[in-house]
């Protein structure tokens, strides 16, 4: 498990072609804790159910079981935002100047010791979240066998998307080689590209949300859609650049020709 959320925490890395752009690619207690402020009634009875309302009834209801200046979870929010911002800086440091490849003597030697970097980051991350988890109420109606195998489930295909991702990259596609001047050849468009956009990210996603709900941790579902914002935005943030690397790329290789 722990290997799982520690790859699958990494930028999620495409492969391109140099003719082509990217792919469109301590335990916790039952119960809510107890507030001085009573949850809105938004149902009513069937009768009166307002479906505008039905969105803020559960999100309320989550928030009751959730402390957000807890120092577990405060914790897991920081480590979550922090790890795509350093590899993304990091990167980009490293693209502009090469600097990191010169004091290695080898792109391929300061991408391994970046990737060992995130791989540690993101155990750090995975430990964090978990303790949150811990640290905070369990909810009672998904303590229970069903909703356990179906995170049981998502555990299992996110761990799928991570690994096979990693497989099909390699070491250097995945932990942001083409940064460091370590470019694919060819697209590629085996399994899990062949299905999913971002399958490194989105698999990563599924492995924190079925930890999550294997926990019956309504903290641990707020974290996971922590996860999923900060990757929506990395993607957004990363795509544009990474296609302008293979652009100069391609325009090189065409003035050559």
């Amino acid at each position: 498990m722990g290997l799982v959320l520690a790859v699958g925490g990494c930028r999620e890395a495409r492969a391109w072609s140099l003719q082509g752009g990217p792919r469109p690619m301590g335990p916790g207690r039952a119960g809510p804790m107890r507030s001085s402020v009573a949850a809105p009634d938004c149902c009513g009875g069937l009768g009166n159910l307002d479906f505008r309302k039905a969105d803020l009834c559960v999100m309320t209801r989550l928030l009751g079981y959730v402390d957000p200046s807890e120092p577990h979870f405060v914790a897991a929010v920081l480590t979550i935002a922090f790890n795509p911002l350093f590899w993304n800086v990091v990167a980009r440091w490293e693209h502009k100047t090469r600097k990191l490849s010169r004091a290695f003597g080898s792109p391929h030697l300061a991408c391994y010791t970046l990737g060992g970097a995130i791989l540690l980051l993101n155990v750090l991350r995975s430990h964090c979240f978990t303790q949150a988890m811990l640290s905070q109420p369990r909810m009672q109606s998904l303590d229970n066998p069903l909703v356990y195998r179906v995170g049981l489930a998502l555990l299992g295909v996110g761990g799928v998307f991570v690994l096979s991702s990693f497989l099909a990259l390699g070491f250097t596609g995945t932990f942001l080689g083409d940064y460091f001047g370590i470019l694919k050849e060819a697209r590629v468009t085996t399994f899990p590209f062949s299905i999913l956009d971002n399958p490194m990210y989105w698999g990563s996603t599924a492995n924190y949300l079925g930890w999550a709900i294997m926990h019956a941790s309504p903290a641990g579902l707020l974290l996971t859609t922590v996860v999923a914002l900060i990757y929506t935005v990395a993607i957004l943030y990363e795509e544009p650049f990474t296609t302008e690397i293979y652009r100069q790329k391609a325009s090189q290789a065409h003035k050559r020709s």
